[in-house]
């Protein structure tokens, strides 16, 4: 579970008015930062903040992400890793609707959207909509395409060390309407990089001494180009349907090459080579249409990975014969889900009642093997790779929101899943699971500058199908084994968000969140001295997540606002291996975040700051403790001016205060913390300045 992206800001907003679109002017700075208009509640209406596009002018944005990213106090959360498609999770919503595919995150989707197709954005509280789910602040896109338009943007990306240029990220999309159709298409590759870092590292064995030294460098070649299109219908009434898809190619490789220098024995040359190109496609539809009382949406979607997975080590002594190692597996994932929604008022709120079916299959084929002094790779025995893993779930929610008084709304969910998983291979098994899940939410808003939401909700989360199967790690001599009994991962989360508005000055939110966990997963002890991905029985985690923009405008600093975040959280679960108390593997204890943006008054130019500061735990196994990062602190400059030839163009400097790669490993001789240390491993890796230019425009 990636707990810091469960604890972003949550906002959200919906409406059925619709009003017409503003033109922008030109950009130039003296424009004051968003600021919403509050509309007040009505009788069937609720309070909600409405920016509209001239609240943007100063930033000169290119798309919807452009403007949703500027509003204050909001941070966009993607949906939640959680089984299917289930109720909403996310924070963002399009014309009032949550999107129906899994593939594409909010920040795709929200990019695709110019900006001068946006009407207005709401913020609202998520528990006071009929949409089930959403709590806390959520943001509702309201945008039409009226005539055809296209945005591209090209950012290349140049680093001074040991990493080649980046000239392939970029994005091309188009959208337009043809009566009652409104289409769009995109061809993208924003995901691609190219990343390296090179330095020494040291071994130490028990006592301090150091016992090798290595000099490694290492680089990626990142590619993912995506083609999407989407086609909308909707006419008047009730009726709207829509049908999307897209496919996509992955170019994923590592390269590292390294020397290691021991007394008294032979330098070694050491290289390390991953291949994980693959290739994936999603077909995802919904219809929704006026029945009886209500609303009816039906849903479905078909997504297929196919990920093959490659990782060769190879060790050539001075004048000696060369060793190696190779780990390779051919993985298929499928996924298919059909649900169903109808949607109805009664007592004074809004129902709805869902039906989901979801499929989801794993087929993998793993082997390992070793080089021969031939120079050729031998296949060896490797148990418990090669399987399938399937699982056949079906759902059932009802939920109810009303108004409780014109400040406090309140939302109910209740229902539960049953599922059936089942493991061919190696020990193949078959369980039957029946979960409750549901959630229960309030919105209070005593005024229009502070609002109160709680939530206490049950969620079963997604499994990987890979951790039911054994797999080698090579480059750090890890392997995990196979493990039928793995089940998914549940918690009671208890959530409350509190925002403040303070006017022209800005906002301030708050999120406190608690999870009593059922199942965490983790890597547990199997058999005498095996491990694997299981499960611990109970566990928790706690969070403080408080956000802030603060605009200077009052102060007489025109055009300067200044977003920070600063995040605390602590986890707890007992080691299955030593019995001890500790934090969760690799979980994220602090953030604190600090960007500044001035916007020049009177010209179309801006820069800026943005830093980070991270600290994380280490990641645990049997006989290790692991800590990799990054930092100590990542920070990067910008420029920025709004109109070159009708471009926005911004150059970046990135790590100008050096953050390096690091990495501190504990390895023991048996159980970690209960044996004699076998050697420590302490990296200290140069990553060196990266300098990126960004070019968007529109055609």
């Amino acid at each position: 579970m990636k707990f810091v992206a469960s604890l972003a800001a949550v906002a959200a907003a919906l409406s059925t008015m619709p009003v017409a679109a503003q033109d922008t002017p030109a950009p130039t700075g003296d424009t004051p930062p968003p600021a919403a208009s509050e509309v007040p509640a009505t009788a069937t209406s609720t309070a909600r903040q409405v920016y509209t596009p001239a609240d943007f002018t100063r930033y000169a944005p290119k798309n919807a992400y452009d403007m949703l990213t500027q509003v204050p106090g909001f941070a966009i959360r993607d949906n939640e890793n959680l089984r299917g498609l289930g109720q909403a999770t996310g924070n963002v919503l399009f014309n009032g609707e949550r999107p129906s595919n899994k593939a594409d995150d909010m920040y795709t989707q929200l990019s695709r959207i110019p900006a001068e197709n946006v009407e207005r954005i709401e913020i609202v509280d998520g528990a006071t909509l009929d949409i089930p789910g959403l709590s806390g602040q959520v943001a509702n896109i309201v945008y039409r395409a009226d005539s055809f338009s296209g945005q591209f943007s090209w950012k290349p990306q140049f680093r001074a060390h040991y990493t080649d240029p980046l000239f392939t990220r970029g994005d091309v999309s188009m959208r337009g309407r043809a009566g009652q159709i409104e289409y769009e298409a995109a061809l993208s590759n924003d995901d691609s990089a190219r990343s390296g870092a090179g330095g020494p590292t040291l071994i130490y064995d028990g006592t301090g001494d150091i016992i090798e030294r290595r000099r490694d460098i290492w680089n990626t070649h990142y590619d993912t180009p995506k083609l999407s299109g989407r086609i909308t219908w909707d006419p008047p009434g009730d009726t709207v349907a829509n049908l999307g898809g897209q496919y996509q190619r992955k170019y994923d490789r590592y390269y590292e090459d390294g020397v290691r220098m021991s007394p008294g024995t032979p330098d070694r040359i050491r290289t390390v080579y991953e291949n994980a190109d693959s290739w994936n496609y999603e077909v995802s539809g919904d219809y929704q249409f006026k029945a009886g009382p209500g609303k009816l949406k039906l849903i479905g979607l078909r997504r297929f990975s196919h990920e093959p997975y490659k990782q060769e080590i190879v060790t050539t002594p001075d004048g000696g014969v060369a060793t190696g190692d190779r780990f390779q597996q051919v993985g298929d994932l499928g996924e298919t889900i059909a649900r169903g929604e109808y949607q109805w008022k009664m007592f004074g709120g809004d129902w709805q009642l869902s039906g989901e079916a979801a499929f989801n299959t794993l087929d993998n084929v793993a082997s390992i093997a070793v080089l021969d002094p031939s120079g050729a790779w031998v296949d060896q025995p490797f148990e418990g790779g090669t399987g399938g893993v399937s699982e056949d779930r079906y759902e059932g929610l009802l939920s109810f929101g009303r108004k409780l008084t014109d400040k406090l709304n309140f939302q109910i969910i209740a229902g539960a899943e049953h599922s059936t998983i089942t493991q061919t291979g190696v020990n193949g098994l078959t369980r039957t699971f029946f979960r409750p899940k549901g959630s229960i939410s309030l919105a209070w808003t005593p005024s229009d500058d502070f609002d109160v939401s709680v939530k206490l909700r049950r969620r079963v989360l997604q499994l990987s199908f890979y951790d039911f199967l054994a797999r080698a790690f090579l480059n750090d001599g890890n392997e995990n084994q196979s493990n039928n009994d793995l089940r998914p991962q549940q918690d009671w989360t208890y959530e409350a968000e509190i925002n403040k508005k303070f006017g022209a000055w800005g906002s301030t939110k708050i999120n406190l969140i608690y999870r009593d966990v059922e199942d965490r997963v983790d890597v547990i002890p199997i058999g005498e001295d095996g491990e694997a991905v299981g499960n611990i029985a109970k566990a928790k985690a706690g969070a403080i997540d408080w956000t802030s923009t603060i605009n200077l405008d009052p102060a007489g600093l025109k055009g300067v606002k200044i977003d920070t975040r600063v995040l605390f959280q602590k986890s707890s679960l007992r080691d299955p291996f030593t019995g001890e108390k500790r934090q969760w593997s690799g979980f994220t204890d602090t953030v604190i975040e600090l960007n500044l943006r001035h916007d020049i008054q009177g010209s179309d130019w801006a820069w800026g700051i943005n830093s980070n500061y991270g600290h994380y735990q280490p990641n645990y196994r049997r006989n290790q403790s692991d800590k990799v990062w990054e930092g100590p602190i990542f920070a990067d400059a910008f420029i920025e001016n709004k109109d070159v030839f009708g471009l926005t163009v911004r150059a970046t400097l990135g790590n100008f205060l050096n953050a390096r790669s690091k990495r501190d490993r504990t390895v023991y001789e048996g159980i970690r913390g209960q044996s004699p240390i076998a050697f420590v491993e302490k990296r200290n890796r140069l990553i060196g300045p990266i300098f990126a230019l960004s070019v968007r425009g529109k055609f």
